[in-house]
């Protein structure tokens, strides 16, 4: 456990306000780039330097003075009413998750964290996981940390190799980082931007987190295509969506991966895999029958 003296401690607190403003402005950028003249209803004009709406055009359509937009997004210290920001979200056509995000990363309705790391988890839960078999199933927090799994899940991935620089089996890191020879994704395009978005929504809650911020610079430093991900602003909520796998001894299975929260153990989701077909099902019981381990274990980060 770290100590901190007072010194250090008189600190964290506008050395956390300050990454967050920065992680404010340049959501703002971001989400006020996507939105194109035509869709608030406005001339698309000739001379756009860059695309989607002005900074004079948001702060218009929004009702706020156009300094006080520029600032806020510039990141200066400044306070935004739920109403004003409530405002800027309609004007740049945010949908929920990125509503919250905003939100969050402007300081009106993010939380503090005092949550222990990691999250306790009821021995029971395991018990839970087994009997999903065979249907793979883990528990994993916010930053996609694998925190408990059962077997069929182990047989899919391989989980007893930890990957982080902080000791943890993490999927995200594993999908960015392990090579083609062993990396079970054959569908890595279409869902690593939706899980870095996911990333990004549960990351507003948390600017400025040791732990948080270890591991986005962990992952800035190890993938470029992490870091194109990222730049994009993008954040969205965990969805079932479909994951293609490849595994030597089974084949290609097609699953979709659900989630299904945990009550009394906040930011902590079980993802539970369900196959598509017929074929996908046959599939997933080979898996449940190989011994425990799986062929990812072999693979260095």
């Amino acid at each position: 456990m770290t100590v901190l003296d007072d010194r250090t401690a008189t600190t964290v607190g506008p050395r956390r306000q300050d990454r967050r403003r920065t992680e404010l402005a340049g959501y703002l950028k971001a989400c006020r780039a996507r939105v194109t003249p035509e869709e608030v209803g406005l001339p698309p004009g000739l001379r756009r330097r860059t695309p989607g709406l002005r900074r004079e055009e948001v702060a218009q359509l929004s009702g706020v003075g156009v300094t006080w937009y520029t600032w806020l997004e510039q990141g200066r210290p400044i306070n935004a009413s739920e109403q004003v920001l409530a405002a800027v979200a309609r004007t740049l056509r945010l949908d929920d998750t990125e509503r919250e995000h905003l939100f969050r990363l402007a300081g009106v309705s993010a939380s503090p964290s005092s949550r222990p790391e990691p999250p306790v988890l009821d021995p029971s839960t395991q018990a839970i996981l087994d009997a999903l078999a065979p249907l793979p199933a883990a528990v994993s927090n916010t930053r996609f940390d694998v925190l408990m799994y059962n077997r069929s899940y182990e047989s899919l991935f391989g989980t007893n190799r930890n990957v982080t620089p902080s000791g943890r089996f993490n999927s995200i890191w594993c999908t960015l980082l392990m090579p083609p020879c062993c990396n079970p994704f054959l569908n890595r395009a279409e869902a690593l931007p939706r899980m870095v978005a996911v990333l990004r929504a549960a990351y507003g809650k948390h600017v400025g987190e040791p732990v948080w911020e270890q591991h986005m610079q962990g992952l800035s430093a190890k993938s470029e295509l992490f870091r194109d991900l990222w730049a994009r602003q993008e954040v969205a909520p965990p969805e079932t969506s479909l994951r293609v796998f490849r595994h030597p001894q089974v084949g290609v299975l097609r699953l979709n991966a659900s989630y299904l929260t945990l009550p009394g153990v906040p930011e902590t989701y079980v993802v539970v895999y369900l196959p598509e077909g017929a074929g996908d099902r046959e599939r997933i019981e080979e898996l449940a029958a190989l011994p425990p381990g799986g062929w990812l274990n072999s693979c260095h980060s």
